[in-house]
Formats: structure tokens, C-alpha cells, sequence
């Protein structure tokens, strides 16, 4: 499998699990970034649900504790 940009192949695991690790963490990072400012710019929670393919009450759900 070939390298994407500095990402490790599969053929050596424990560098390619760690880069998942990361990648996961800054997804998560990113996701709540963007929500963040969705919610300033006044999206609703159903636009920001279905931007990020759950419901309205899902995305409330997992955000509102931490827009607190």
C-alpha cells in the first residue's frame, strides 16, 4: 500500500495504529471546533446534524456538555 503523505502503511502496524490514534484525536478536535462555530454563526442542530450524518437530537446530545 502506498504512503499518503507521510501517513505509515499497514505492513508496519505499530506505526500505523499510532497514526490513527492522532489522526482520531484531531478528528475529534476538528469536529468540535467546527460545531463550535456552527453553533456561533446559529446553525441549528438540525443542520448540524445532518452536516455530520446524525440526527439533530444526536448532535445536541453529544455537543451541548461541552459548549458549556
Amino acid at each position: 500500500m502506498k504512503d499518503l503523505k507521510g501517513i505509515p502503511a499497514p505492513d508496519d502496524p505499530e506505526a500505523a495504529l499510532a497514526a490513527v490514534v492522532a489522526m482520531r484525536r484531531r478528528a475529534t478536535q476538528l469536529e468540535l471546533a467546527a460545531v463550535i462555530e456552527a453553533v456561533r454563526q446559529g446553525w441549528t442542530w438540525a443542520q448540524i446534524g445532518e452536516a455530520l450524518g446524525i440526527s439533530a437530537q444526536a448532535a445536541h446530545k453529544k455537543f451541548t456538555p461541552q459548549l458549556r
